[in-house]
């Protein structure tokens, strides 16, 4: 392969990441705007069923892909389960903790504490998939973890219950990325396989979980279901749940896993800043917005190492680097 080629195979396959990473930061940020108008504006009384919809959209979406040919993924068979586990465990966890830690913790105190995922994803990373990172890369994700201390460090509150929700969270959460990153490299299932199964395995359980604790009954009784207002919204909130999950294994495929924690992470930071100027509830300290202009600083530079470092390292070397991108743990197959 000429050098030309071999730079515009380089270009391409940053391209293709750094795409992937903005649509999944673009698909959480607006999830997080319809989802707040469906449970906060319609004060729809149950979360669980709306996640409920959201996977069942996901699932009628790639099965109707499949049988089109749109998409292709393996027929479900006795092995399928064994394959993509623990990935649908892994979720519920999250799910469960992240909404514990919610309720018992305050805004700065969860979104600091929440930083920690992108260490425990290294570490996981590094551990189950041997990655190894420059030194650059961990001085920018300690700037983020330091820049989120600092803009939380006029609330530290201690709650141990809170504390050890949102410790297992990030666990969860982290184990979820890389664990996503490893079956999407080695079982088989491709990127449509692992969506698909996931959102299968952990539908019924949860439908299950919802009709125990009576969230089932509050949808099915809700008064606005004859409103268009609330079920555009509704329907509009399950179709980008499954853009979200799509999205997520979009970014874990073409990128690492702790790339899609640091995206993640970046997101909300931009979050806070848009709150600073809309919607009246942020109380403004120079600790806080210094933390926050840290954290964010830590998270671009982040991410320009990433893309710039996958880009160059393509064009500035030969066959037998070339190879070894196209192996590596943010590459599962060629491309």
């Amino acid at each position: 392969m000429s050098a030309e080629e071999r730079r515009d195979a380089a270009d391409h396959s940053a391209l293709l990441k750094f795409m992937s990473a903005v649509f999944y930061a673009g698909s959480s940020l607006l999830i997080t705007v319809v989802n707040k108008t469906v449970l906060t504006s319609f004060r729809f009384p149950s979360y669980l069923c709306l996640g409920i919809g959201q996977m069942v959209t996901t699932v009628v979406v790639l099965y109707v892909a499949k049988m089109n040919k749109m998409v292709q993924f393996p027929d479900l068979d006795r092995s399928i389960f064994f394959k993509i586990f623990p990935l649908p465990l892994l979720y519920v966890g999250n799910h469960v903790t992240g909404l514990g830690s919610t309720k018992k913790l305050s805004l700065p105190m969860f979104t600091v504490l929440r930083k920690f995922t992108i260490l425990m994803t290294m570490m996981l990373e590094a551990y189950m998939l041997r990655k190894t990172f420059p030194r650059s890369i961990v001085c920018s994700v300690m700037a983020i973890m330091f820049g989120a201390l600092v803009a939380a460090s006029s609330d530290l509150a201690f709650d141990v219950g809170g504390y050890t929700f949102i410790l297992l969270n990030d666990a969860f959460t982290a184990a979820n990325g890389v664990y996503t990153k490893k079956k999407l490299g080695d079982q088989g299932l491709g990127k449509y396989g692992v969506l698909f199964y996931n959102a299968l395995f952990i539908v019924i359980p949860t439908l299950l979980a919802s009709a125990v604790t009576g969230d089932l009954h509050k949808a099915v009784v809700f008064e606005d279901w004859g409103k268009t207002a609330f079920v555009s919204c509704f329907l509009i909130s399950c179709f980008m749940g499954f853009v979200l999950m799509y999205s997520i294994v979009l970014c874990s495929y073409y990128n690492s896993a702790l790339t899609t924690t640091v995206v993640g992470a970046i997101k909300n930071v931009a979050v806070a800043y848009i709150g600073i100027f809309v919607g009246g509830d942020y109380l403004f300290s120079w600790m806080n917005f210094l933390g926050l202009t840290i954290c964010m600083s830590g998270g671009l530079v982040y991410s320009y190492l990433t893309f710039s470092t996958s880009k160059s390292s393509g064009s500035n070397s030969g066959d037998t680097q070339e190879q070894k991108i196209h192996i590596t743990e943010d590459s599962p197959r060629k491309h």
